[in-house]
């Protein structure tokens, strides 16, 4: 863009010192209807909508896809002798890809490597489903099939080498993935595994992956560079490419080797599988990657890996034994597959890959130098299952963490307060809140009992131990809610009433009502619903805890939260800066972030933060709690928010925490959150990567 279109954009999206654009709010359905990557017909909406769980928090975010890899390293008669079944890996396959759901509603996919059939048999099979029940379709197609044959011929099963030649999914690799679409049509074909195919055994590529890559178009540009013609620009099928052009490579190197030696070209392809550098061709593969990345990926003749990025932002964990190698996004599916202890559990290094070579011989090697760790705390906070032991005691913190904050609010007053949370995720911050809330109680009642010394009664001492803080299931889900009204006024009042109130637990006008939620994104929930439902039990006051800090700059490596105007933090801080008269610092950092649009990503700097600069936590959440509140709402609204200091105290090991400060892991970051800016002010709604 030329530089003299921002001397004349900017008088057209600021009116003297105040923008003429309004910033209204959007329900999940304008959302979706709005938006310029989810344009879809409304009867599709309704159905992805009545078929999720869409209400779980108060706004629900769509976030990193889920792995799993088992690779079987003893032959498939030690499986059947030991366990009756020639599919042991098939189940286990199937076990990991169920305990992982929460990872991916969208859509699923497995593919499966048989080893050593001869040429002419079929030896890579892979099915995927966009159905909305995904693993359910996947799997009954799957055991459908071998069903028939245990009805016909049930001796066949016991026959492991005709199940390889005649059974899709009776070999010995295994790779499955868990769709939640951040970005892109839910069309089958964007469902992973993706398979790069090949008449070169070793040339086959199989990959799945939970990633974002914030530089898609450079890697593009150089498969061109490379003299590829690439029909497809997503990041998926430019992974795959690139990935392919030095799996290529290699088989090359070492067919140019052994040619030179004389050998035969049958005999070639034994050697090229034996030598294939799995580790080199990663390492060459990855070097322009900006990102946040767990790529798993099986190679025709047996090799598999999974690589993790150099940050470590995506998780990835394994176990292997003398019997299998197996790979997850989650430790405790792995736990509960395998029944194996937590120590027993590796999480794959940054900048590392598992390697598993064809023979068996499995290790984790660097591809690429690692960073400062910073593990996506948004994983801890709300997306991997509570099952996982670290993960129960750091939510428990979170919550615990709120208490001397939510004691002021109240001012300490535990006899007129109810405490409660928003179903279901947010019930383990609820439980360390509690737990909070309960020491301080103990602590009250010491001090009380020795202040009393020799005057104790069995009265006064009766009233000090009551003192406990009062704890109600006050929002309950209901879960058998669906809608198919599209008019506004219906749609919103369908929204009010997706969760029911338990009445009769609030002493009205008195009592103070403290909820808490994971976290707080946009807040469209919470308007539209919560607030109203917490209302109309007449409360005093009503408090809104979020044991997450406040969310205030888009995300790029795999979460749905890509747009600034969706944050209600940023459309807080954008009213502020308003309502004291400095619109000028919008347009500066407008004009800061135009002239750096064209810069090498690694030269970009987050000028987003001075939106944020003038103002302290606390009056950005004053000024949220405002934009939340509907008019019609009786009782006083507050919310607060998880401090990021706290944040990192419940949450030591897993810093990454760019979406609260801003601070990317990589270039590509600062990138992004550069063009998200510029998107706002051009009136562009779309992401900005």
């Amino acid at each position: 863009m030329k530089q003299n279109y921002l001397v004349e954009l900017i008088p057209r999206v600021v009116e003297g010192s105040l923008f003429c654009r309004p910033d209204g709010f959007l329900s999940v359905i304008e959302y979706c209807m709005f938006s310029v990557e989810c344009l879809i017909p409304i009867n599709l909406l309704i159905l992805q909508i009545n078929n999720s769980n869409l209400f779980l928090m108060s706004d629900q975010i769509k976030h990193e896809c889920g792995i799993a890899l088992v690779r079987l390293l003893k032959p498939l008669e030690y499986y059947l002798a030991k366990y009756g079944t020639s599919f042991y890996g098939l189940k286990k396959m199937h076990l990991l890809m169920q305990k992982q759901h929460n990872r991916g509603q969208d859509g699923a996919g497995l593919a499966g490597i048989k080893f050593d059939l001869q040429p002419g048999n079929k030896y890579i099979c892979r099915k995927r489903s966009n159905s909305p029940k995904p693993i359910i379709d996947i799997f009954n197609q799957i055991y459908n099939n071998i069903n028939k044959i245990s009805e016909k011929n049930p001796e066949r099963l016991r026959d492991t080498d005709w199940l390889k030649q005649n059974v899709d999914f009776s070999g010995e690799l295994f790779l499955g993935h868990l769709r939640y679409g951040t970005f892109g049509k839910n069309d089958i074909l964007n469902l992973h595994p993706l398979v790069r195919k090949n008449n070169w055994m070793t040339k086959n590529l199989v990959i799945a992956g939970n990633f974002n890559l914030t530089n898609v178009d450079e890697l593009f540009n150089k498969l061109v560079e490379y003299g590829q013609y690439p029909v497809e620009t997503s990041d998926t099928v430019t992974i795959l490419e690139n990935i392919g052009h030095f799996l290529d490579g290699e088989n090359e190197r070492i067919y140019q080797k052994y040619k030179n030696e004389g050998c035969v070209k049958r005999d070639i392809s034994y050697k090229i599988a034996d030598e294939l550098d799995v580790r080199r061709i990663l390492e060459k593969s990855s070097v322009y990657w900006d990102g946040g990345y767990v790529i798993a990926g099986m190679i025709g003749h047996g090799d598999a890996f999974v690589m993790r990025d150099t940050s470590g932002i995506r998780p990835a964990f394994y176990y292997k034994d003398d019997e299998v190698v197996v790979v997850a996004s989650e430790r405790p599916v792995i736990q509960t597959a395998f029944n194996v202890p937590i120590e027993s559990i590796n999480e794959i290094k940054p900048g590392h890959a598992l390697i598993i070579k064809k023979n068996g011989n499995t290790g984790e090697y660097s591809f690429k130098p690692a960073k400062e760790p910073k593990s996506c705390s948004f994983e801890r906070i709300y997306f991997s299952r509570g099952t996982d032991k670290d993960i129960y005691i750091e939510r428990k913190k979170l919550g615990s963490f709120l208490v001397p904050e939510i004691l002021k609010l109240i001012d300490y007053n535990l006899k007129d307060t109810i405490f409660s949370y928003i179903p279901n995720t947010a019930t383990v911050a609820f439980n360390g809140m509690m737990e909070g809330l309960t020491a301080f109680c103990k602590k009250v009642k010491v001090d009380k009992i020795l202040q009393l010394g020799n005057n104790i009664t069995k009265e006064k001492l009766e009233e000090i131990l009551s003192i406990t803080p009062r704890r109600e299931e006050i929002a309950v889900k209901d879960i058998k809610l669906r809608t198919f009204i599209t008019q506004e006024n219906q749609r919103e009042d369908l929204v009010g009433h997706v969760y029911d109130v338990t009445y009769g637990t609030v002493k009205s006008g008195s009592d103070t009502l403290v909820v808490i939620d994971d976290s707080i994104v946009r807040g469209t929930t919470l308007k539209q619903s919560i607030i109203k439902i917490l209302d109309s039990l007449k409360p005093k006051k009503i408090i809104i805890a979020s044991s997450a800090p406040q969310i205030r700059y888009p995300d790029c490596y795999g979460i749905d939260m890509a747009k600034l105007n969706d944050f209600i933090a940023f459309q807080a801080a954008i009213k502020l800066l308003k309502e004291i008269n400095q619109a000028s610092i919008i347009n500066e950092v407008y004009r800061k972030s135009k002239e750096q649009e064209t810069k090498p990503k690694e030269e970009i700097v987050n000028y987003v933060k001075e939106i944020y600069k003038p103002f302290t936590a606390q009056q950005i959440s004053d000024k949220i709690a405002e934009l939340l509140t509907p008019p019609e709402i009786n009782a006083d609204v507050q919310i607060i928010y998880q401090s990021i200091e706290n944040l990192h105290n419940s949450i030591p090991n897993h810093k990454g925490d760019w979406y609260f400060t801003g601070d990317y892991p990589t270039p590509g970051g600062n990138k992004v959150v550069n063009k998200s800016f510029i998107n706002y002010i051009e009136g562009i709604n779309t992401r900005a990567y």
